[in-house]
């Protein structure tokens, strides 16, 4: 069992290697899926019909047209999972299980899953909108977009975290990401050529960024929303919506509440050493403080 510190909610990691998965079942199954796709219409390419390859009919319906030349609602979907070539394909998945699987072993799956979509689709919708200022407007494919936001929450979450460029040079993942946006933002402006989808990259990477500051009560007028979201409450507690609990119930209660919090806080340090040490960092009893935790989850 874990917490999420910026949530606030629980979810449990499995035992294999203290709760670390290689290939949590997301990042599986988009591995799996991604693959399966490309090959599909690799050999639906070596078919023709008519004089022409049967694997056209996927790439029209499927990767991301441009707006006014076909361009179809799931698009912003399915375009994700389709790849120009196999070394497009080979770097995107790579990269994907690098930065993505300490993600999904960090937040779950459910959460990982709904950031990667958000970020993909964002990636979909900035291409379509911004790109074509820049650039002529191309039917667009591949998951780099989605994958700029994974390595976005990568730099966030995990910035001293180690990167080694080339598997020689190590340099922290902040400004590993820092390096790659700015290299992005000037290919986009500069490269208009290149039949690189380069806005598509850098709008999985804002959403991302917003995404993840809303995450973080962090974005602009969350406190707004907070202090409003409160006065809701407590106007609710004073026309009679909640029911005030009698004063042994009260005293009872305010007692659990604070060994809760003083049991979260601990996992949240716990939690917060494993992330810059590793499981195998933790004391006998910090491992007895998670053991213990999961078993009230469940």
């Amino acid at each position: 069992m874990a917490y999420d510190r910026y949530t606030g909610s629980n979810y449990y990691r499995p035992s294999l290697f203290g709760g670390f998965q290689f290939f949590p079942p997301v990042i599986k199954g988009l591995l799996i899926t991604n693959v399966g796709v490309f090959f599909l219409s690799a050999f639906l390419s070596l078919f023709r019909l008519r004089g022409a390859a049967l694997a056209n009919p996927i790439e029209t319906l499927f990767a991301l047209v441009p707006l006014g030349e076909g361009f179809r609602p799931w698009q912003l979907v399915t375009y994700m999972f389709m790849h120009g070539g196999l070394m497009h394909l080979l770097f995107n998945m790579l990269a994907l299980w690098m930065f993505g699987m300490q993600l999904e072993n960090t937040w779950g799956s459910k959460k990982f899953l709904t950031y990667y979509m958000i970020c993909g689709i964002g990636a979909g919708i900035s291409n379509l909108f911004i790109g074509p200022l820049f650039a002529p407007p191309a039917p667009t494919v591949g998951a780099s977009g989605a994958i700029y936001g994974v390595l976005i929450a990568f730099g966030m979450l995990f910035p001293d975290q180690p990167i080694f460029i080339y598997f020689l040079l190590p340099i922290r993942a902040r400004y590993f990401v820092l390096l790659y946006i700015a290299l992005e933002i000037y290919a986009g402006i500069s490269s208009t050529s290149d039949g690189v989808a380069h806005f598509a990259h850098l709008g999985g990477a804002a959403v991302g960024y917003v995404y993840l500051l809303i995450d973080r009560r962090q974005a602009p007028f969350a406190s707004v929303i907070g202090r409003a979201r409160h006065r809701v409450t407590s106007s609710r507690r004073s026309t009679g919506a909640y029911q005030s609990p009698d004063v042994s119930d009260a005293n009872y209660y305010d007692i659990v509440d604070r060994e809760e919090r003083i049991s979260q806080q601990r996992i949240d340090e716990i939690l917060d050493k494993i992330s810059q040490s590793g499981y195998q960092s933790l004391t006998a009893e910090e491992k007895k403080i998670l053991f213990e935790a999961s078993k009230k989850l469940n």
